[in-house]
């Protein structure tokens, strides 16, 4: 879990000084392509959105500023969520 405590949040901005999660939130581990291991916040959100996984936004992926990179369950856990594909 310490280990799971220092990690970056995904949307965390780059001159925060704590960019690490929250107690009381909810978190999984972005997996392969442009987020890897970043954690992404997903408290509250209801259970069919958790089974779709989401369409993040980064300028790291194929299609740069506006481009999308989609990351959803995996078998290998519910902690965490494996890249897809890039989207526009």
């Amino acid at each position: 879990m310490d280990e799971l405590m220092r990690r970056r949040v995904y949307g965390a901005d780059h001159d925060d000084p704590d960019p690490g999660p929250r107690p009381g939130h909810v978190y999984v581990e972005l997996v392969g392509g442009p987020l890897d291991g970043l954690l992404l916040d997903i408290t509250g959100w209801p259970q069919d959105r958790l089974a779709v996984g989401a369409a993040l936004g980064t300028e790291l992926g194929k299609f740069g500023p506006g481009g999308r990179a989609v990351y959803g369950p995996t078998a290998a856990g519910p902690g965490r969520w494996a890249w897809e594909a890039d989207s526009p």
